[in-house]
């Protein structure tokens, strides 16, 4: 028997529009071929899928970050604007591949404008400069009057696009980053003070995020962190930061308790921003933005024993004569499948996004690496809905309103430490729960959702969910007229995503896109305010209590 409890008094925090939010950046063929393809059925005047705009709109996704990654750091926005024929081919050094610039930094925001999300942009501060930022703002957001927004007039977008979030670089601890900051994070957050300021002078309307730790696992964290955000906390407003987490191949509970990495990582760099808040002597809060985010398993590589801490440049500092250039053709596209069974990631992006719910009250982006992909699974000819995707719509439709804590008594295992390569080393955990769970409520309309995961790859879980707390606090109804109903809830619906029956490794696809869809389970019983079910092995549940 497994337990969780759920009571309204207990807030963690506002859920933001923007935590279920996604990445784009151009590796692959992510942006020449399923975005763009000039040549395919659908494509639109600009040479855009038009089914894959149609199914990323249906999704309501709240915003995208764009355009990368590591690719940012050397990319020249001013060479990818004005008529296509003018514009440069440059070399993209983090990913060995030619950027034509069909697609620029106006087909970037056309195209989410297109799929009716909001645009968090990345700048380059690798090769770039303050200036090139400070063009930039004023090309995308200033009204008119001046070379670069008339200029922006003059290519074909009138109004200014109103971009409100603007990521000062992408991960430039890194030595993998071109222009890293890795060896001066006072420079770089100076740099990013000034640069910050500037932007806010030119738009006093935008929001700016610096660059934290690129993982929990550099030598330099969190000392880096706390360097940067030294020089700049006064002008910035989120701490950028990235993690993948990993596991090794067929070990689930490596995978699924991989959250608590998560966590941890959460709350180190939120100690730290209230630390840098009390030498400041500031009131403000700098929120903390998952711009990078993911889960995968992939097999053990050779550890080098001795070497200390990981050294990010034993890794990342290779220069390979053999290595070639490649121009991507939209036209050639293959789908991409992340490794391990499709109810895996599914179930492995969850816990992620459920740890960030248990700490919306400091993260305030989440930006899954994927998540396009996961809303829209897609080939040359198609798109389709996978696991993930629904599992996905879920949380954007009810993790709305406040998260509550959310309290699990259920089995659970250890989590034995282990390393995957030199730069993937995980201590161990002790006392996992198989059920992990949080919860939004949403106050205005009385609903409150409960999220589970069951761990468990083989055991069912009966399971009881006590909500006897919110017995007066739900409205009478949707229009909240004068009354409140002692009772409390009065009806639930728990959908539930599983495998299919003795398919532990089937795969949606075009022809079979309904193979994981919510399925109602109608076992469970709601009596006094606790509602009474049953949770399959490696299952997603929603449970929705509502009058």
């Amino acid at each position: 028997m497994a337990r969780i409890t759920v009571h309204p008094s207990f807030k963690i925090g506002e859920i933001s529009n923007r935590l279920f939010s996604a990445f784009l950046e151009p590796i692959g063929t992510m942006v020449n071929g399923f975005m763009y393809n000039p040549k395919h059925p659908t494509a639109d005047e600009q040479g855009f899928r038009k089914d894959v705009i149609d199914s990323l709109k249906s999704a309501k996704l709240p915003a995208v970050r764009l355009p990368g990654g590591n690719f940012v750091s050397a990319w020249q926005w001013k060479d990818s604007i004005g008529p296509k024929e003018q514009r440069k081919v440059h070399l993209d050094p983090a990913w060995y591949q030619f950027i034509p610039n069909d697609v620029g930094h106006d087909e970037y925001l056309q195209w989410a404008q297109k799929i009716g999300t909001e645009s968090l942009y990345t700048i380059n501060m690798g090769t770039g400069n303050m200036q090139d930022a400070m063009d930039l703002v004023e090309y995308t957001n200033f009204e008119g009057g001046t070379y670069w927004s008339d200029l922006r007039k003059k290519n074909g977008h009138e109004q200014p696009y109103g971009v409100k979030l603007w990521y000062l670089g992408n991960e430039m601890d890194g030595h993998w980053q071109l222009g890293s900051w890795e060896g001066n994070p006072k420079g770089y957050g100076y740099t990013c003070q000034e640069t910050s300021k500037a932007l806010k002078w030119i738009d006093a309307s935008i929001e700016t995020g610096v660059c934290g730790s690129s993982a929990s696992f550099m030598d330099h964290f969190p000392e880096w962190d706390e360097e940067v955000l030294d020089q700049c906390y006064d002008t910035v407003d989120y701490l950028s930061v990235h993690h993948y987490h990993t596991a090794k191949p067929d070990d689930v509970k490596a995978l699924l308790g991989g959250s608590l990495y998560y966590e941890d990582f959460i709350n180190t760099e939120a100690a730290l921003i209230d630390f840098v808040a009390a030498k400041h002597r500031s009131p403000k809060k700098v929120m903390i933005s998952f711009d990078e985010y993911g889960c995968m398993m992939r097999d053990f590589s050779p550890l080098h024993p001795g070497w200390g801490r990981y050294n990010m440049a034993r890794t990342h500092f290779r220069f390979d004569p053999a290595r070639s250039y490649i121009l991507h053709d939209p036209d050639n596209m293959k789908h991409f499948m992340f490794p391990g069974r499709e109810i895996l990631h599914m179930l492995g992006f969850l816990s992620i996004q459920l740890a960030f719910l248990r700490h919306a009250d400091r993260v305030k982006i989440g930006c899954m690496t994927g998540g396009l992909g996961a809303l829209c699974a897609s080939d040359h000819d198609h798109v389709w809905k996978t696991a993930s995707h629904y599992a996905y719509m879920q949380m954007l439709e009810f993790a709305r309103g406040t998260s509550l804590q959310t309290v699990v008594q259920s089995d659970t295992f250890d989590l034995p430490g282990y390393a995957i390569d030199d730069t993937s080393q995980y201590t161990g955990k002790e006392g996992v729960n198989y059920i992990d769970s949080a919860s939004a409520w949403d106050e205005e309309n009385g609903r409150l959702a409960v999220f589970v995961i069951n761990r468990n790859e083989n055991e069912s879980y009966a399971l009881n969910v006590d909500v006897s707390g919110f017995a007066g606090c739900i409205p009478e109804c949707p229009d909240r007229r004068a009354g409140r109903n002692a009772a409390g809830f009065t009806a639930v619906t728990h959908q539930e995503i599983t495998c299919p029956e003795d398919e532990p490794d089937a795969v949606s696809s075009y022809e079979h896109q309904e193979l994981y869809a919510p399925r109602e389970n109608t076992t469970g019983k709601l009596d006094k305010g606790v509602y009474t079910c049953s949770v399959k092995p490696l299952s997603w549940n929603v449970l929705v209590f509502s009058k």
